[in-house]
């Protein structure tokens, strides 16, 4: 099966040009590409395990009691400071690592077959995440994608300062960021695509002509059926489903939460550095 197919037919890029845009987590990479870097930054001892369990903490109330501005804002504090005064080089020297020992054997093969195809034909294809910049770039390099848009940690001198800069790369500000990007490549929204697979993406997606959702989780899926969007789901190995046919359920992503919240806990809680 092609990679595009069941999806609506896009300008190829000799006509007029056309971008793809791309969430990264759960979308590109099963999981949180994140979770692997803060698993690396642990072993190397950039931070301790009362770090870890406050993230655990804060996982679960995410899951029990849903997202709340509070409790980003206090997330996204605790995790530049764990950065604070190191530089941009160690970062990414760990950021090489991870994905050459996780998350390379973590991407899809389905979403990187969209990347490829979506390439062949000639279109811009940019993965806009909330990730570290670090590893977007990282991701973007490796996949062969024109670039990524993500969140900035500030930097001085290649030192981080525990500041970000502007904020996360989430909700609207991907939607920005997607009209930006197809603005200066001269391309129409139209013509362009996005896939994402949370209801965070729902901005970006209703910006573009071509939205598909990926390994959608339930309010996004339900969203997509209503509104007639293509949904696919690459978590599934079963013949004919490994390559994004439409399926009815969505609890692998609580399933993920759960494991995730559990890695966390273990760690946290063995005398393991």
């Amino acid at each position: 099966m092609d990679a595009l197919d069941g999806l609506p037919a896009l300008a190829p890029g000799g006509t007029r040009p056309a971008c793809a845009f791309f969430d990264v987590d759960n979308t590109i990479v099963r999981g949180a590409s994140g979770f692997h870097l803060a698993k690396e930054l642990y072993r190397r001892r950039f931070f301790r395990r009362r770090d870890i369990a406050w993230f655990a903490w804060q996982a679960a109330q995410f899951f029990l009691r849903g997202e709340s501005r509070e409790r980003v804002a206090a997330i996204r504090s605790r995790a530049l400071g764990v950065i604070r005064g190191r530089t941009e080089a160690e970062i990414v020297d760990v950021g090489e690592e991870v994905y050459e020992q996780v998350l390379d054997s973590r991407i899809f093969p389905g979403a990187r077959a969209l990347i490829r195809a979506h390439l062949d034909l000639g279109h811009e294809v940019w993965l806009v995440t909330a990730t570290p910049r670090e590893i977007g770039d990282l991701m973007a390099r490796r996949l062969g994608a024109t670039g990524a848009v993500a969140t900035v940690a500030q930097t001085v001198d290649g030192v981080y300062t525990g500041e970000l800069v502007g904020d996360l790369m989430h909700g609207s500000r991907k939607a920005e960021a997607v009209r930006q990007l197809a603005e200066r490549a001269g391309a129409d929204l139209a013509d362009c695509a996005a896939y994402g697979d949370s209801a965070n993406d729902l901005e970006m997606l209703g910006t573009v002509g071509h939205p598909c959702a990926i390994n959608p989780d339930p309010h996004l899926r339900l969203h997509a059926l209503e509104s007639d969007w293509p949904v696919r789901d690459f978590r599934r190995r079963r013949p004919g489903l490994a390559q994004g046919a439409v399926v009815a359920g969505a609890g692998a992503g609580l399933w993920g939460a759960v494991v995730l919240l559990r890695r966390l806990l273990r760690h946290a809680s063995s005398g393991t550095p």
